[in-house]
């Protein structure tokens, strides 16, 4: 399992961004490896279309889960829906692992 978090920070115990478009960062954690790898985002330089953007960059991961705060806005969710991949929300106020943790106990929201 592939797992995509909006993070304020780069390793578990980082906060939640509750963003997608606008993260901060996006933590990237493959369970068969074990391995964790942040991705600043560089959302200052996007005008417009940063939810577009930042969905596209999250599919070129080809993540299965994306785990984040409050969700993504219509117009990312639209490129979103057209992969596999599953959202899962209300990570807010949360540490990476407390969302991981979360996620595996089925305690966040899918979004879709």
């Amino acid at each position: 399992m592939k797992i995509v978090f909006t993070a304020k920070g780069d390793n578990w115990e980082s906060q939640i961004d509750e963003r997608f478009g606008r993260m901060e960062m996006l933590v990237f954690f493959d369970e068969e490896t074990n391995t964790l790898e942040a991705t600043k985002i560089d959302t200052e330089q996007m005008d417009h279309g940063a939810g577009l953007q930042t969905a596209q960059k999250v599919l070129n991961l080809h993540p299965d889960v994306i785990i984040t705060g409050n969700g993504a806005g219509n117009k990312a969710l639209d490129i979103l829906k057209r992969s596999s991949v599953k959202m899962y929300i209300g990570a807010n106020g949360m540490t990476l692992r407390e969302a991981y943790d979360a996620y595996k106990n089925n305690k966040l929201n899918l979004q879709f």
